[in-house]
């Protein structure tokens, strides 16, 4: 299994915050049936940035850490870089990194907005030849409110990342029913643990395939794994055409 989202790296941002914690994380991820994951520390968050030569750094160090302790999982860079004006300029330049040296981008929104040039963002970025996964959506406010908002990104080609906690109700019911929602509205193409650590920001990969399979079907299950690898090998991942998510009224009613 390949999760293409984690704060695995030590000490940079707020997942591991020493190399032990990372080792320890990296058994967990394992344990869950992990072999690859894609470290994609927090860029422009407003707490935190990481340069794409610094990320690439700690990886090598990480993996050479994994290679004597003997656990099988082989970390590859990557970047969740909050949605900002440079974007482009900062990948042009070497700042930012992509995820595994792909035109795949990790786009964060903040967690209770979308800002208004998102829109022409995500645009100009497959303009630049680039790929922008929007990261869990499902826990954007603005988003859950005014799901439109995500089916017009999406049907103007961006891709989205929904957090496997986010899919078994770890973030509260609302978050999960629009987790499956998005799921079923062909909305999101990826499933990724996010993890920051083996407690409260755990992995849950098999437990979230597992419901994600029981409740949409062998084909989704196939298809989520499968755009994990096309990902990491830079080709054009799996997607349905999108539909439109209706929200019910009082009554039942549209």
């Amino acid at each position: 299994m390949i999760d293409i989202h984690s704060h695995i790296l030590p000490g940079i941002d707020d997942g591991a915050k020493t190399l032990e914690d990372s080792l320890e994380m990296a058994r967990e991820a394992v344990r869950e049936g992990i072999d690859t994951i894609i470290a994609t520390p927090h860029h422009r968050n407003g707490s935190f940035d990481n340069y794409k030569n610094d990320i690439q750094l700690h990886t090598k160090v990480l993996n050479e850490q994994l290679k004597k302790e003997g656990i099988p999982l082989t970390v590859l860079s990557g970047q969740e870089t909050r949605i900002h004006g440079e974007m482009i300029e900062e990948l042009e330049s070497g700042i930012m990194d992509t995820l595994n040296g792909t035109d795949y981008v990790f786009v964060e929104f903040p967690s209770s907005s979308v800002p208004r040039y998102a829109k022409q963002m995500l645009f100009n970025l497959q303009v630049a030849g680039y790929k922008p996964i929007i990261v869990h959506p499902e826990r954007n406010s603005r988003l859950l409110e005014h799901p439109s908002m995500l089916f017009e990104f999406v049907q103007k080609g961006a891709l989205t990342q929904v957090t496997a906690a986010s899919l078994i109700g770890k973030f509260g019911k609302k978050i999960q029913k629009f987790s499956h929602q998005l799921i079923d509205a062909n909305l999101t193409h990826f499933l990724a643990s996010d993890a920051h650590n083996t407690t409260s920001r755990g992995f849950v990969m098999q437990e979230a395939f597992g419901v994600l399979q029981k409740e949409h079907g062998a084909e989704l299950f196939y298809l989520f794994m499968e755009n994990a690898q096309l990902l990491v090998d830079g080709q054009m991942v799996n997607r349905f055409e999108p539909e439109p998510i209706k929200k019910k009224k009082i009554l039942g009613l549209f």
